[in-house]
Order: C-alpha cells, then sequence, then structure tokens
C-alpha cells in the first residue's frame, strides 16, 4: 500500500526539484561532492510538509537535507518555538539544522522588513553551508495571494507573475509547493502525526496578506464560485510568460535605441511600445544607480511623460540621486553629484 494522496503529492513535488537541481549545470559545489539542500522551515504546516518531503527523498536522490528555521522574534515565546523546530527536525534526519535569530528593521512596512530580514539569513546560511538549493514551502494558496495583492496595488504584469518557482542568484530559492493546496500539505502534516505550529500574524488583520487570506479571497469565492485560487495561481504563470517575453523584448530594443556614444534616442524610444519602452526606461534608471526597492511606476510614468508627453518640462529627480532630463533629442539619464562638504 502506498503513501496517503497528500504525502505522495507532496513527495513528487520535492523530487522534481531535486532532479532539476541536480541535473543543472555547476549545482554542485565540487567535483564528486554531495549536494546540500536546505529547507527553511517556520514549524507551519507548509514548510513541516515540505520538511518531511525532503527528509523522506534526499536520501534516495544522493542528496543531504538540511534545515534552516528563522526566530524573528516578534511574539514571546519565539525562542522556544524556534527550538523546537530545530528538534523536529532533526528527528527527522536532517543536518545541520540551524536556529537563526534575526532583527527587523522598519523599512518598507513590517511585513517587508520581516521579509527582509529573513532572505538575508537564509542567504548567509546557504552561502556558508555551500548549499544547492534553498527550499521555501510556499503553496498555489500564497500565490494567489500574491496575485490578488499585486492586482490591488496595480504593479503591472512583473507583480501579477506572483512568485517564481526558482528565484534568487542562480535560482538558489525554490518553491516546489506552487501547484499545491496549503489544505494538502496540512493533511500531510495530519496523517504523519507532524505536529504544526499556526502562526498567530497569519489571522491577525492587521497584516495585509491576512486580510487577503481570511476576508478578500473567501468573499470572492463566495461571489465567484470555487476556483478562484487555481485562477488566479493561473493567472500568475501566464503574467510570468508575458513579462519574461516583454523583458527579453526590451533587452534587444535598448541596444537599438542608442545612439553611437550609448545615449538614448528619443524618436526611437517614441516608437517603441509603451510596455517595451517603459522596461528600457526602468533598465537605465538602475544602472545609473536607482535602487530597486524605491524605483515605482510611478516614477517611469514620469520619466516616459518627457518622451510622450514633452512641454519642455526640467530635470526630473528620482531614488538614488539619479535625474532624467531631455536634451537635444536625447535622453540623459545620471546621477546628481553629491552637494560639498557631505
Amino acid at each position: 500500500m502506498g503513501p496517503h494522496p497528500a504525502v505522495a503529492a507532496i513527495r513528487l513535488a520535492v523530487r522534481r526539484v531535486l532532479h532539476d537541481v541536480l541535473t543543472e549545470h555547476g549545482r554542485t559545489p565540487s567535483p564528486g561532492a554531495t549536494p546540500l539542500v536546505l529547507v527553511a522551515c517556520s514549524g507551519g504546516a507548509d514548510s513541516m510538509a515540505l520538511a518531511s518531503a525532503l527528509a523522506f527523498e534526499a536520501p534516495r536522490r544522493g542528496v543531504r537535507a538540511a534545515g534552516i528555521t528563522v526566530d524573528h522574534g516578534l511574539q514571546e515565546g519565539s525562542d522556544r518555538r524556534a527550538a523546537d523546530v530545530v528538534e523536529r527536525l532533526t528527528a527527522m534526519g536532517l543536518a545541520p539544522v540551524e536556529s537563526v535569530r534575526v532583527t527587523i528593521g522598519r523599512a518598507g512596512g513590517p511585513e517587508a522588513a520581516a521579509r527582509d530580514a529573513r532572505y538575508a539569513a537564509l542567504d548567509e546560511a546557504a552561502q556558508r553551508l555551500g548549499a544547492a538549493a534553498v527550499l521555501l514551502g510556499h503553496t498555489r494558496d500564497d500565490q494567489a495571494e500574491t496575485v490578488l495583492l499585486g492586482l490591488a496595488r496595480g504593479s503591472g504584469t512583473r507583480s501579477l507573475s506572483g512568485m517564481a518557482a526558482a528565484s534568487g542568484s542562480g535560482g538558489l530559492y525554490r518553491r516546489p509547493f506552487l501547484e499545491i493546496d496549503r489544505q494538502v500539505a496540512r493533511k500531510a502534516c495530519m496523517v504523519q502525526s507532524l505536529p504544526v505550529w499556526d502562526d498567530p500574524h497569519n489571522v491577525d488583520p492587521a497584516y495585509t496578506r491576512s486580510r487577503v487570506r481570511h476576508e478578500a479571497l473567501p468573499i470572492l469565492e463566495k461571489a465567484l464560485g470555487k476556483g478562484v485560487v487555481e485562477a488566479l495561481a493561473r493567472t500568475a504563470q501566464l503574467s510570468r510568460d508575458d513579462a519574461d517575453a516583454l523583458d527579453a523584448w526590451a533587452a534587444g530594443a535598448e541596444r537599438t535605441v542608442r545612439d553611437a556614444d550609448g545615449r538614448l534616442e528619443v524618436a526611437k524610444l517614441y516608437a517603441l511600445p509603451p510596455a517595451v519602452r517603459r522596461r528600457v526606461l526602468r533598465s537605465s534608471l538602475l544602472a545609473a544607480g536607482a535602487p530597486a526597492g524605491s524605483l515605482f511606476a510611478r516614477h517611469i510614468e514620469e520619466v516616459d511623460k518627457l518622451i510622450t508627453g514633452w512641454r519642455g518640462q526640467g530635470a526630473i529627480n528620482l531614488p538614488g540621486r539619479v535625474e532624467a532630463k531631455r536634451q537635444d533629442g536625447r535622453l540623459v539619464i545620471q546621477q546628481r553629484a553629491k552637494p560639498l562638504g557631505r
């Protein structure tokens, strides 16, 4: 008799990712070495299911499985929760298993600050341990929530594409469960008698994602019927395909809109489709030193008006001391000099 269908589903998802990691060129740290795959586990149902699947599949694929839990220190007893997760993962056979305490900043709000601190800790651990991949337990439900948030913010096609199955430098981060529902992961934990921890932040209405999960999505499902989560996740994949194609188009177009001195020609930019032109502008602003996290759609739109709505306006100041101005039929994007004495 085979495993429960939920357990079989999570193991298959992990098996596929391990196959991808092993077959990709350069993923093994050194010739003949056994690659190490790290699972990030909060103790919740999604990541506990993921850890259990990795613990089962890794030795069968010639992979070392390790674990890490990040203690954000946001709740009383978070250190005890982290120690408990370490104990559970160790009992599964993962090694090494670490708990890392992080300090949460304030930039971008509490959710963004916690995410930044978490990924910084995971980056450090992956580099120190020489991990070939870091597995994250995001499910199809998480993907649907991400798409809905992107839609509400009006952030464009790339935002609607949600989370990638592989992201980070060299595809370090892998998300095996993006096609698996949250309830499947929870069921897999239940039938394997794996205790799980339910983060109170996940039901706290102070957090935007919590409101999407417990208020917005249920209302949509009540109004439109079941299948909203699947449809939103499908939208993510379609949007990602479109965004990737437009990015590739823009990368090629950028070479054609520059003059012999490498300056952007306004007439050639104007001839591009808006979606391609704005990608060229964003790439040029980033190259000039504008920080990606501070460069928003409204900034790109203002620069775009130098091309499509020219009325003799002056230079536009942008994040990272970058300025954009129109001069002699060219779009000049450069960093402003630092004020003297600083």
